[in-house]
């Protein structure tokens, strides 16, 4: 690593020009940058050390300038990193969930950064700590437990963890009571296993040397990885596969899917080495997912034009489509999430009008009722945990004032039971904020839902406001309590939640409105949103911080090209910048997956120009820019580093005068969720809200 000069911490980098030219369709595209992209960023992805040293220096460069930059606003950096662990309870555990003769959970001692996974015996004795993550990411700059999984008999624990945020899992086997690994190690994976009935042998999904998850083995225990049995393969490179395993724990499922559609295979966990079950054969935007429940599958499924999804179910020896009977019948507008089948109830979670709910069914009478809840504006989740035969659903309620309460909810005598309310160690009273939910109108009539929380005593007129979205692969933006917002609320921030499309906030509609040659909906829709907060009072042009996260990267570069005057500042964090190029690259991890989300502008004309024309990287263009901070991490394998580290170096070149300052920090030992350690996190976040502030407040210029 090289020491940086005082002249690359005060000056902001210049990336040189070396021009790669690409032609598509008759068009030409000219990447200055493109040499930011290691040759070898297969190998990157698991040693950070073989960087070409080129591209490190320039990395280099744009973190000491960047840590300059932010530097301004260090007093500030580290009282709201303060704050952030101050509201975190250092010692925190989760509920323990039943599981036969043992409750299972994660807790942390004080002052540590990693979890410990733990379980104890329900008939009483002492906690067993199965897995102690501090001790294991002991000396390492990155480590993150992935997903555990017991056998049936609770004897053997398999476990995952990743070493250098590139997602490449290795699994290994814990006996739970001498607390000791076996000898079986399987690297290269996802994380997901399976375990056979008989708890000896296992199911793992094996990554390709692009990324792709594409094989699913049978590992038995005490013989070699290079004996494992194929027990499914993935041919074509767009589709993403996984693996689960029935709330009953009688069967094992094999899902395949793309962005619109998927394919399920089932095994009997008796017998997981017996060819799998094809469900129904995969079409084009049918999406289907299995659960078992009785004497029969119970399906999630868009068939038959269910554009909402609706609930249906199948005999266990001939569950293809042709013999799909409806239980839970389509009704537009009311979007069936997910479901979770008991013994003698089926749980589903639905929204309609960006409000959450769970209803639950009795298996015996087809009785129906909603678990209900008062605030305007609120998120709810389910947590069925392991137990199968039991009357107790576990939820999770919050709100942006309400810290996160556990309950039992009792499915047949329809009570609940508080199990934990999330606390805050440096107090927190909900009468101090108010949350709203508002509504934006869209340039083409739709109505853009709002989520906005700010402190009752919030003088009058427009504050200062941090403005966060998403809208991408139909995942919604939930109004849940976050601690770490505060520190903006009561520094006189409005904290606000644009759910645009893209999301499913509003339905299925919602997010297929807001991909492929829709998908400036989503840019227009936040747009709409920061205009309407200001036509409320609440902020005004200028004084709004737009902030987003790996697809939200894309809506923030989009913005910021677009409407640029509305923004003191844009935070793009592991940025998906570069969509047009990274479309156009095969060879790329999530590229073949994605086009369903984007397009393929390989075979395409139609979905090139429509990239192109918004595209952040480039439409980049000779106008006035806030101050930008881009975040992303070297061994990313979802939003490669060179995305966020191009799209600076068009900024620097290309924005008018009084532009910035254009801040790069990349994370030389972190992927896309950013450091593995929750205080090393707290300080990211912190940083994020410093620049914030910050920019705000007219304090990142020298």
């Amino acid at each position: 690593m090289t020491t940086p000069s005082d002249d690359m911490r005060t000056t902001p980098p210049l990336a040189p020009r070396r021009d790669a030219v690409t032609t598509a369709h008759g068009r030409t595209i000219v990447d200055p940058y493109a040499w930011l992209k290691a040759d070898n960023w297969q190998e990157v992805l698991r040693d950070p050390s073989v960087l070409p040293a080129d591209i490190r220096r320039h990395l280099e460069a744009e973190n000491a300038y960047g840590a300059t930059v932010i530097g301004r606003v260090a007093d500030l950096h580290a009282s709201i990193a303060a704050e952030m662990r101050a509201r975190l309870k250092e010692d925190d555990s989760s509920v323990p969930a039943p599981d036969g003769p043992f409750s299972y959970y994660t807790r942390y001692r004080a002052g540590g950064q990693h979890p410990l996974v733990c379980r104890k015996p329900n008939a009483g004795g002492d906690e067993s700590v199965l897995l102690d993550g501090e001790a294991l990411a002991a000396g390492k700059p990155f480590y993150r437990l992935g997903q555990r999984r017991h056998t049936d008999d609770h004897a053997l624990l398999a476990w995952s963890s990743d070493d250098a945020g590139s997602e490449f899992f290795t699994i290994r086997v814990r006996d739970a009571a001498a607390l000791q690994d076996l000898p079986d190690l399987v690297e290269g994976a996802t994380g997901e296993v399976v375990w056979a009935a008989d708890g000896r042998s296992f199911l793992y999904v094996k990554l390709d040397p692009n990324h792709r998850p594409k094989h699913v083995y049978l590992h038995r225990l005490g013989e070699p990885v290079a004996s494992d049995v194929l027990v499914y393969e993935e041919a074509a490179d767009g589709w993403f596969v996984n693996i689960g395993e029935s709330r009953s724990g009688r069967f094992a499922f094999i899902e395949i899917s793309d962005h619109e559609t998927t394919e399920v295979h089932v095994l009997d966990r008796a017998d997981l080495a017996a060819p799998p079950r094809l469900v129904e054969p995969r079409q084009t935007e049918l999406r289907y997912e299995v659960e078992h429940f009785g004497d029969r599958f119970v399906i999630l499924t868009n068939a038959d034009g269910a554009e909402d999804f609706k609930l249906v179910t199948a005999p266990l020896d001939a569950p293809g489509r042709r013999n799909w009977t409806d239980l839970v019948p389509h009704r537009p507008g009311v979007m069936i999430l997910s479901m979770a089948p008991f013994r003698d109830f089926l749980v589903r979670t639905e929204r309609q009008d960006a409000h959450p709910r769970i209803v639950v069914r009795a298996a015996d009478t087809g009785e129906e009722h909603a678990i209900a809840f008062d605030e305007e504006a609120y998120s709810v989740r389910a947590q069925p945990g392991y137990a199968f035969d039991t009357p107790a659903l576990r939820f999770v309620y919050s709100s942006m004032t309400t810290p996160a309460e556990t309950y039992d909810y009792d499915m047949a005598a329809r009570t609940r039971r508080l199990l934990k309310r999330q606390e805050v160690p440096s107090g927190h009273d909900p009468a101090d904020y108010v949350t709203r939910r508002l509504f934006a109108t869209a340039p083409d009539g739709e109505i853009v839902p709002v989520s906005v929380v700010y402190r009752a005593d919030r003088p009058e007129g427009p504050s200062p406001c941090l403005l966060y979205g998403y809208g991408a692969y139909g995942i919604s933006m939930p109004a849940d309590f976050d601690t770490e917002c505060l520190s903006l609320v009561d520094r006189g921030f409005v904290y606000a939640i644009a759910h645009v499309r893209g999301g499913t906030e509003k339905g299925w509609r919602w997010y297929m409105s807001g991909k492929r040659e829709h998908k400036t909906n989503t840019f227009t829709d936040f747009i709409a949103v920061a205009q309407a907060l200001c036509d409320a009072g609440l902020t005004a042009p200028g004084r709004i911080v737009a902030q987003g996260r790996s697809a939200g990267g894309m809506l923030m570069g989009a913005v910021a090209n677009m409407a640029p005057d509305l923004f003191a500042a844009v935070i793009a964090e592991v940025p998906f910048v570069d969509v047009l190029t990274t479309m156009l690259d095969a060879t790329l991890p999530l590229t073949p997956p994605e086009w369903p989300e984007w397009g393929n502008p390989i075979e395409s004309a139609e979905a090139f120009d429509a990239i192109l024309s918004y595209s952040p990287v480039d439409q980049v263009s000779a106008q006035r820019y806030p101050a930008i901070l881009a975040v992303g991490g070297l061994t990313d394998p979802r939003v490669t580093y060179w995305e966020p580290a191009k799209w600076v170096a068009r900024l620097r070149e290309s924005a008018a005068a009084g532009s910035g300052p254009f801040v790069l920090r990349i994370d030389m030992d972190s992927g896309h969720g950013g450091a593995s350690g929750r205080f090393d996190r707290l300080q990211e976040v912190a940083q994020s809200y410093a620049f914030a502030v910050g920019a705000a407040q007219g304090l990142l210029t020298a």
